[in-house]
């Protein structure tokens, strides 16, 4: 009996694998029969359902990486994985198993959708090595079909605030020739779902704040459509332009006040600082233009590099007044005269000023090796305030005498007074005889 039983089981275990060879090519012949079938009496210029109710697409997308968004063609580019779905009931297989996956090539038999981006521009399937396609059909007549492209799409940009600006850039689907009678685009898992982001998907000069979806209705061509759309919204990143034209416009700026501490006969070296300072912003504000198109507006860069642009220009000008007000005379006539009266004037400051150091002063006797004396006294002066030091500073001349806290005796004044008034007299003379020679 058991020898029986071991020879049965031995018959059974060599005739399995046959039996199941012939049960596959039974399922792989029928299954080839009933598409032979079903091929040989479709027609792929009708849509599913012909003069019933429109058909429905249900999409949904997923985006595996989005960029560049170019502001200069006002455009944006992503790779994603475009799938639709619909239901053409003349593809019902009466078969045991759920979904049958097809090669891609079926879909030139078959009937699919005309679906377009409507704001798109130079979109393509992925073809290497193979065409990124994939087709798949349920028993019940449920077509799936997926896509891997990149889409390059129009994005109408506002850079009044660029580069603290965000962006709302559109992508619209819908088709190219069937109008809402005919088909009915709808988003596959709602609106809030439809549309997913890859896992650690990042951009490098924007954040990818939400993708709000919508239905809508667009006439083209006079019939209206259903379109499908999503919104994607994008908000700059401020630190390629912080490191590469804020700082260096702030330090550029910075380094144009240098020359109000230059003494002003040095005219070569703050008229070459300026001067570079003054070609380095102009270098940087039209290397900031060639990233933008030419509109007809100001952004905010423009306008903070103008800025800087306006006080490194501002340090030339105030060194121009300066040495112009304040030269002096180069051997001209109605030059020597103005500044004959200028040293008039600066003499009677000169009188002025010692009554005020006398005013200053109060004689006292003191006891000296047992011997009265009078002295005297300097009084504390009022220190000069800082609005007249920060107007010498940027206005003043070396004419200009400042308060340095240095005392000096009733001796050295007058010896000072006397070598003045010697100086500003042969420079009188000086200039009498200069104006005898022009006229």
């Amino acid at each position: 009996m058991d020898l029986q039983w071991h020879y049965l089981s031995l018959f059974y275990f060599l005739s399995g694998p046959v039996a199941w060879s012939e049960r596959r090519y039974s399922e792989h012949e029928n299954m080839s029969l009933q598409l032979d079938r079903l091929l040989l009496g479709y027609d792929r210029r009708l849509r599913p359902g012909f003069g019933e109710e429109p058909l429905v697409i249900k999409t949904d997308i997923l985006v595996r990486s989005m960029g560049p968004v170019n502001e200069r063609t006002m455009d944006y580019s992503m790779d994603c994985y475009f799938r639709q779905l619909w239901v053409d009931k003349r593809l019902a297989l009466n078969v045991s198993m759920p979904n049958i996956s097809l090669n891609i090539k079926v879909m030139d038999r078959l009937w699919y959708p005309d679906t377009v981006f409507l704001n798109g521009g130079k979109s393509f399937v992925h073809m290497i090595p193979m065409p990124n396609k994939f087709f798949r059909i349920n028993k019940d007549g449920t077509v799936f079909y997926s896509q891997r492209l990149t889409i390059t799409a129009t994005c109408r940009m506002r850079l009044e605030k660029y580069p603290l600006d965000s962006q709302n850039c559109h992508l619209y689907v819908g088709s190219f020739a069937y109008s809402i009678d005919d088909v009915i685009y709808e988003w596959r898992f709602g609106a809030q779902k439809s549309v997913e982001i890859a896992a650690g998907m990042t951009l490098s000069q924007f954040d990818l704040l939400q993708t709000p979806c919508f239905n809508l209705t667009s006439t083209i061509r006079g019939a209206p459509h259903s379109v499908l759309a999503v919104h994607f919204y994008l908000r700059r990143h401020m630190g390629f332009f912080v490191i590469n034209v804020y700082v260096p416009c702030l330090l550029l700026v910075v380094l144009s006040w240098v020359s109000f501490w230059i003494n002003r006969e040095a005219t070569s070296d703050r008229i070459a600082l300026g001067t570079m300072t003054v070609l380095t912003m102009t270098f940087i504000g039209l290397d900031n233009r060639n990233d933008l198109p030419r509109v007809s507006y100001s952004t905010a860069l423009d306008i903070y590099v103008a800025i800087c642009f306006v006080f490194v220009l501002a340090t030339i000008i105030q060194f121009a007044a300066v040495h112009y007000f304040t030269k002096f005379g180069c051997g001209e006539g109605p030059q020597l005269v103005k500044y004959i009266a200028k040293e008039v004037e600066l003499e009677e400051i000169l009188e002025d000023q010692q009554e005020d150091a006398m005013s200053t002063r109060s004689i006292e006797t003191v006891l000296e090796n047992g011997h009265r004396r009078q002295a005297f006294i300097e009084r504390d002066k009022q220190p000069e305030s800082i609005l007249f030091k920060c107007w010498n500073c940027f206005f003043g001349t070396r004419n200009v005498r400042h308060n340095t806290g240095v005392k000096l005796s009733e001796e050295d004044t007058a010896r000072l007074n006397k070598q003045r008034s010697n100086e500003t007299m042969k420079k009188y003379e000086e200039s009498q005889l200069e104006i005898n020679k022009v006229t």
